[in-house]
Formats: C-alpha cells, sequence, structure tokens
C-alpha cells in the first residue's frame, strides 16, 4: 500500500511540474512575441461606390487579406458623393488609422480628404482611379491600364465595322479612370469613318445610362456602336436598347464583370466586348503595397495591372460566373 502511495505521490508531482513547464512556456511565448515587436494594424477603405460589383469584390478582399494577418479594415462608402466621402475619411481618419486604401468619387473633388490624410501623416494606397496630383499625396497607386482596357474595345469596334458609322460614348469625366478608357477606345477608333453622335456624362450607373441612353437611341436609333465606360454603364445601354427594338448596335463596356459575360454568352445580346479587368489581383495587389509601407519598405508609384478584351469570341474561355 505504501508503495502505491508513493507512486501516486510521483506522479502528482510530475503533474504539478509539466502546468509550470507549460505555464513558463507559454509565458516565455508571450515575451516572445512582445520582443519581437508584433504589430497589429488598422486601415480605413473607401471607394466611389459599394453598390457596382467591382468594387465589392475589391472591397472583399482586401478585407479579407488584412483580416487574415490579424489586422482591421475600416470601410466605408460614399455612394458616388465626394461631399461624404470626405466626411467620412474624416471620420476614419478621427479612429487612428494606420494606412488608408483610397478610391475616389472624384479625382479633383477629393482633394480636402487627401489634406487631411497628409496632415495626419497616413500612407494612401490609392488603387483603380487615380486622384488628382498623386505625386503630392499619394505613397502609390495601382490599378488597369484603363487606356488599353478602352482601346482594345476600339480596336474590336474597327474589325466587326470596317465601314465605320455613328457610334454613342457614355462616359464619366470626372472619373480619371472611365476618362483613360474613353480615350484610349477614340484613339483606336480615330481614322477608321465613325461619328460620334452623342457624349455625355453617365456617371458610371446603370439606372443613369439607360435614361440617358433611352433619350439619345430615339434621336439615333441607327448608332452602329455604343461604348459604356464601365459595364454598369454598358448594361443600362442594353436594357434602353432592348426597350427601344435596336436589333444592330454593338455595346462595350469596361470590366469583365459575370454580368456583362453573361450577355456575351448569349447569341442574342448586344453586348459585344468588355475591356477585362481584374479586381481580385487589384486588390492583393493594394494589400501587399500596403504591409510593404508599413515594414518601411520602398515602393514605386505606379503598379498597373494588364487588361484585355473578353469578346463573343472568347467569354467561353473565362466562365460566366466569376471574376477573371
Amino acid at each position: 500500500m505504501k508503495k502505491i502511495m508513493k507512486v501516486v505521490a510521483a506522479l502528482a508531482v510530475a503533474a504539478v511540474a509539466m502546468t509550470s513547464v507549460v505555464s513558463c512556456s507559454k509565458k516565455g511565448n508571450a515575451k516572445a512575441s512582445a520582443a519581437s515587436g508584433e504589430k497589429h494594424y488598422k486601415f480605413g477603405f473607401t471607394c466611389m461606390d459599394q453598390s457596382n460589383p467591382f468594387f465589392v469584390l475589391i472591397e472583399k478582399t482586401i478585407r479579407e487579406e488584412v483580416e487574415a494577418r490579424g489586422d482591421k479594415l475600416i470601410s466605408v462608402d460614399p455612394a458616388n458623393n465626394v461631399t461624404r466621402q470626405i466626411q467620412q475619411v474624416e471620420d476614419v481618419i478621427a479612429q487612428k488609422v494606420d494606412g488608408f486604401f483610397l478610391n475616389p468619387a472624384e479625382a479633383e473633388g477629393i482633394i480636402p480628404a487627401l489634406d487631411q490624410l497628409k496632415a495626419a501623416g497616413i500612407p494612401i494606397v490609392n488603387f483603380d482611379t487615380e486622384v488628382a496630383d498623386m505625386a503630392t499625396y499619394v505613397t502609390t497607386y495601382t490599378g488597369s491600364d484603363n487606356y488599353n482596357a478602352g482601346k482594345v474595345c476600339g480596336e474590336d469596334l474597327v474589325k466587326k465595322c470596317p465601314s465605320g458609322g455613328d457610334i454613342i460614348v457614355l462616359d464619366s469625366p470626372t472619373m480619371n479612370s472611365v476618362v483613360d478608357r474613353t480615350n484610349g477606345f477614340l484613339d483606336a477608333i480615330k481614322g477608321h469613318g465613325f461619328n460620334i453622335v452623342a457624349q455625355q456624362d453617365a456617371k458610371g450607373n446603370l439606372q443613369v445610362s439607360m435614361g440617358i441612353a433611352e433619350d439619345l437611341l430615339q434621336a439615333h436609333p441607327d448608332v452602329v456602336a455604343i461604348f459604356g465606360g464601365n459595364d454598369p454603364t454598358a448594361l443600362g445601354a442594353l436594357a434602353a436598347a432592348n426597350a427601344a427594338g435596336i436589333k444592330k448596335a454593338k455595346i462595350y463596356g469596361v470590366d469583365g464583370s459575370p454580368d456583362i459575360k453573361r450577355e456575351l454568352a448569349s447569341s442574342s445580346s448586344l453586348i459585344e466586348g468588355t475591356g477585362a479587368q481584374s479586381p481580385i489581383n487589384i486588390a492583393k495587389k493594394s494589400v501587399d503595397l500596403m504591409y510593404k509601407i508599413m515594414a518601411g519598405e520602398k515602393v514605386d508609384a505606379r503598379y498597373p495591372v494588364p487588361t484585355f478584351l473578353i469578346s463573343k469570341d472568347n467569354v467561353n474561355e473565362y466562365g460566366t460566373t466569376g471574376w477573371q
């Protein structure tokens, strides 16, 4: 019996010793973690309009990447209102963020918010749409090659309408990304017999573009093509064209969204092509750059993300259920 009691006592002592070792080990790991200087960050995020699926996916991807590192993303949506965006940025600055992912509702109009970020010493990763005076405010920029996204649409139109014809352009002059796309498109069709019968600001919005296109198509029912500065604009033009009974116009957008690709896969749709972007790659590059900045690493001023044409001819290569 005494021997059994001695064994039990020995086991109890060993268990206490093991608990002490584990406890010390945990304390040691905590101290090591603190000593290593590991730091968690809080970032701000704003884009022009989170009702646009393109920006929904960018925000989602950035959030997932940031939270996977144990950090926090504070996201706001100005719904294409630059005055609201400035106020929201000011509110997020007050929450002591370490960096800001920023896409402007207006390139010039956002400058008061950029002044506040600069005064607070908060680095900016500007994505997708450039702000005005980037060198003064922005730490780095990443986004699609927007000029090429418009250019590939124009080149496709020239190939498919070699005789030219009347066209409508639905742009958005306050959005630098759309301005670049429109310039690429217009440069590609220049000298090929095309006549711009109307060029109007569609605000990058489906509902706005639908209303504008309805009026323009009543005045110009024989246009051979409509160019929209993004896919929602092109889809708005499509709805207007369908309502007007237009049968032959070729409609182009820019984004490469699943919605536009489903139209491209339909033999009966007027959607002809889209200058495709990759919001996932833009988001991941933005996060990569932000963490390099946090680590004190040097980054370049610009990091372009390639764009390319998805048309009726190749849409099956990219699928219609997600982004490329």
